[in-house]
């Protein structure tokens, strides 16, 4: 009789990290920006690694995941103007590549220029309009991830993340409000 292991296997663990971590930037990314920094380099790192290693492991995976990330929260802290804009750029060529994959077929032959365009708009936005665009993107990013984590069909999986999103704008936009009161 073979004993199981109790442990979830390690892609579970990075799914519910990534989620984890999703719901507290798409609540409180603003906030929190050191985080949201962080989760964006953790969010790369997760699709970057199978570009340094054919068919990481699940550790290896982690592993960059969570080097990328602190490498995002060091930026944010002590050079938070350049992480404001390399967190614009990354996200909002994330995004841009996101939207492209969910609205055109051949997107992929201009993912290059996809992601450097929506880049480049996403660290001009988030450096002009700092509170509402960290607002906006942190809970792009926040539903991203929790979306991410969760396995729908394609259908289910945009009706998840624009309600996850919305929820997240309107709930750091009441707490900016109060701030400003």
């Amino acid at each position: 009789m073979a004993v199981q292991d109790p442990l979830p296997p390690m892609h579970f663990s990075v799914a519910i990290v990534g989620a984890l971590i999703g719901a507290v930037i798409l609540l409180f990314g603003r906030k929190l920006l050191w985080l949201c920094v962080d989760a964006v380099g953790f969010a790369s790192g997760v699709e970057i690694a199978p570009h340094f290693v054919n068919e990481p492991s699940p550790l290896l995976a982690l592993t960059i995941a969570l080097v990328l990330g602190l490498i995002g929260a060091l930026l944010a802290l002590f050079l938070q103007k350049i992480a404001i804009a390399v967190l614009g750029f990354l996200a909002g060529g994330k995004l841009a590549g996101a939207i492209a994959a969910a609205f055109f077929v051949h997107y992929a032959q201009y993912s290059t220029i996809i992601f450097v365009v929506g880049g480049l708009v996403g660290a001009i936005l988030l450096l002009a309009l700092f509170d509402w665009a960290l607002i906006v993107v942190s809970a792009l990013i926040g539903a991203h991830l929790i979306q991410s984590a969760i396995v729908l069909p394609p259908s289910g999986s945009t009706i998840v993340f624009i309600g996850l999103a919305i929820i997240g704008i309107l709930v750091q936009a009441a707490s900016l409000r109060r701030r400003q009161i």
